[in-house]
C-alpha cells in the first residue's frame, strides 16, 4: 500500500513542477506569449517546442524522482 500511495505523490508532484516550470517560462520570456501562439496564431512551431520542453521537463522529473 505504501507504494502505491508513494507513486500517487510523485506523480502529482512531478505533474506540479511540470506546470510550474511551463509557468516559469511564460513570466520569463514576456516578449513572446506561448499560449497566444499557440492558440490564437495557430503557430505549429511553437506548438512542437513547447511538447518538447514539457517532455524534456518530465523526463528531467522522472529520473529525479527515480
Amino acid at each position: 500500500m505504501q507504494y502505491v500511495t508513494n507513486s500517487i505523490l510523485f506523480s502529482f508532484l512531478g505533474i506540479a513542477i511540470l506546470f510550474i516550470s511551463f509557468f516559469l517560462i511564460e513570466i520569463l520570456t514576456p516578449k513572446h506569449n506561448i499560449r497566444k501562439e499557440i492558440l490564437e496564431k495557430q503557430n505549429m512551431a511553437v506548438a512542437v517546442l513547447a511538447g518538447f520542453f514539457m517532455l524534456a521537463i518530465a523526463i528531467i522529473i522522472a529520473s529525479a524522482i527515480h
